[in-house]
């Protein structure tokens, strides 16, 4: 089955810009085109591609239309670039906040050095990235996940580690005998997808407590725990600088925890990608913990 490429950036358009107005207006064509545009596509697929809600989402079915309209606007700017056009490849990118607060960093750098590349990141937690390569919002992903995403290729980078710790004070209140009063001490979390303190919960024969705060951004989320705000998994660095300054310490008895990463991208010859993933094995191998090969796997 051939799809209309123009039909195909239609559906894009729609997923990026949540209206059929706002999609007409991006496009240059009015809200009837793109209406008959979508309808033409149903028709051909067979199925409902697009939820008609506010914002417009697209269906189970619609979500591989969507990759398939993005690569196909991928290929086309690179070729356009190519022949000196001006055209500027748009790169989105899912990355959990904690990747992008450390070795992340050096793939930014790499791509300010390449004229003409945008990167549009989205964060994300690593357990949730990859759904957004199932929906085609983006063509790469920092993710938890080994298994790829039809379409798509997975190579592992290595480990981050998380360590329990809370503020000297926080853990002396609720200090028992040699250990923790796990069910009482205050909890900080990233955010309500946040379930890396779960298992250690677990394992001490607790859930979560009564106080549980959330702290959306990896920063704020360090100074939460010195402040004594409750206890969290701080990451390698946050832990070096607050064990030096001496407003946090590790739990005893809560052993750190290495969380694999992986990086999946689209099965894609697409040289603005292959630099890319070449920019974020450079970072990972300088910023993450070994735990395996990095061979790329692709989907049986």
């Amino acid at each position: 089955m051939r799809f209309d490429p123009a039909q195909l950036e239609t559906l894009v358009a729609i997923t990026e810009e949540g209206t059929f107005e706002a999609a007409a207006r991006r496009l240059h064509v009015t809200p009837s085109a793109v209406s008959q545009r979508v309808r033409a596509l149903e028709q051909a697929a067979g199925q409902v591609l697009v939820r008609r809600t506010t914002p417009a989402t697209v269906t189970e079915a619609g979500a591989p239309l969507v990759r398939l309209g993005r690569q196909l606007r991928l290929l086309a700017t690179e070729a356009a670039a190519t022949l000196g056009t001006g055209d500027v490849v748009d790169l989105a990118v899912a990355v959990n906040a904690d990747s992008l607060a450390t070795w992340f960093r050096p793939v930014l750098a790499e791509v300010a050095g390449r004229p003409g590349t945008a990167l549009r990141l989205h964060v994300e937690d690593q357990a949730y990235s990859h759904d957004l390569l199932r929906g085609g919002e983006v063509l790469a992903a920092v993710t938890d996940e080994p298994v790829p995403v039809q379409g798509c290729v997975v190579e592992r980078l290595g480990g981050i580690r998380y360590t329990p710790a809370a503020a000297p004070w926080l853990v002396e209140r609720h200090r028992r005998g040699r250990g923790i009063d796990w069910a009482a001490m205050p909890l900080v979390v990233y955010n309500e997808k946040d379930h890396l303190q779960d298992d250690l919960l677990a394992a001490h024969g607790a859930g979560r407590p009564p106080v549980v705060h959330r702290v959306p951004s990896t920063a704020d989320f360090h100074a939460a725990l010195r402040a004594g705000l409750g206890w969290g998994m701080l990451l390698d660095p946050q832990l070096d600088e607050s064990l030096a300054a001496g407003d946090a310490v590790r739990l005893p008895g809560a052993r750190p925890v290495v969380v694999p990463l992986y990086w999946q991208r689209w099965r894609l010859d697409s040289p603005t990608l292959a630099a890319l993933t070449d920019d974020v094995r450079r970072a990972a191998r300088a910023g993450l913990r070994r735990t395996a090969t990095t061979t790329p796997r692709a989907p049986a």
